[in-house]
């Protein structure tokens, strides 16, 4: 399996995800997992709109933020700045090393805006986020959760709101080659989530799945499943989101839409490679699909009906199987 290049060869259509794997990106990871209230705030507005912060002043940044002038000042002096101008050029230098293959897609969406139909610039959108999601896949991570999905006593999946929908997706696809698979969130939301997780242990897994806008129990129960020791995947739009901090392996998939809170173009697509990375990981993966088709082919569309004899003389659908041929990995 090829492996995944490092940060600085690949062309990213994500900022964000390039900015958070610079120097100064994982500098601002680092306070937002370990750092004050305060510094936290900052770390996360910086690592969300680094555009932005490059035309900002002390004073417009404090207000975003919710500090003082002085908290900021303070912030930027702990990263190893004189102050926050010094801070606020190198931002702008790291960010040049990202944007140009950002900005010529955007550019090029946006010359077409005025003469694209919404439906159109929605497709555009979700195209650039799957492309966005493919490079920033590290397949040496992917290796690592196929494994630990398929050595897992349980895997869990969860996701709130819009995020439900492809947990249930994600389970589905996950139900013929795990142990046993739990969708935590179910009809009672919550209260019925947590009581799933109650028992989570060392030995399962825990599949989170969130996006902007994100489901503060989302974070709360992935926190409880990691300090039970569980391993916590998450599939989630940047390392900024707050699951990357609670998480053991992370997979993204961009969310940036025109119009929606979010998009979940991308992260279907991340969930079919998941799938497909653990589907042929394994030559019992791929027996465990073979048996999935002939268990389910007498109701797939297109059967030859036949004459029964045998039993009381009316027409039975006698199907013929077509079975699905996956090539396992060396």
């Amino acid at each position: 399996m090829k492996s995944t290049p490092p940060a600085s060869q690949r062309d990213y259509a994500s900022p964000e995800i390039a900015f958070a794997e610079s120097s100064l990106g994982e500098s601002l990871l680092k306070i937002l997992a370990e750092g004050s209230v305060s510094n936290r705030a900052i770390a996360d507005y910086l690592l969300r709109n680094q555009v932005r912060v490059t035309a900002l002043g002390i004073e417009e940044l404090a207000d975003n933020c919710q500090v003082s002038t002085a908290t900021i000042s303070r912030f930027a002096r702990e990263l190893g700045f004189k102050n926050y101008a010094a801070m606020r050029n190198e931002i702008a230098t790291t960010l040049q090393s990202v944007l140009q293959p950002v900005d010529k897609l955007r550019n090029n969406i946006a010359r077409r805006a005025g003469a694209t139909a919404p439906a159109l610039e929605s497709l555009e959108y979700a195209a650039a986020n799957v492309k966005a999601a493919g490079q920033a896949l590290d397949l040496r991570e992917l290796d690592k959760i196929v494994k630990v999905l398929t050595a897992a006593r349980s895997v869990y999946v969860m996701g709130f709101g819009l995020s439900s929908q492809l947990a249930g997706m994600l389970s589905l696809h996950l139900q013929p080659f795990c142990q046993q698979v739990i969708e935590v969130a179910g009809p009672g939301g919550t209260e019925v989530a947590a009581g799933h997780l109650a028992n989570i242990t060392k030995d399962d897994v825990l599949v989170v799945i969130s996006f902007p806008r994100y489901s503060l129990d989302v974070i709360r129960l992935a926190g409880f499943a990691r300090a039970r020791d569980a391993c916590v995947v998450s599939i989630t739009d940047s390392p900024a989101s707050a699951l990357a901090g609670v998480a053991t392996y992370a997979l993204y998939a961009q969310s940036t839409h025109p119009v929606l809170p979010s998009s979940a173009t991308a992260a279907i697509a991340v969930i079919e490679a998941l799938v497909v990375s653990l589907m042929v990981s394994n030559k019992d993966n791929v027996a465990k699909a073979a048996r999935l088709t002939d268990a389910i082919s007498a109701w797939l569309y297109g059967a030859d009906p036949v004459f029964d004899s045998s039993t009381d003389g009316t027409r039975r659908s006698q199907p013929r199987p077509k079975k699905q041929v996956i090539k396992p990995q060396e």
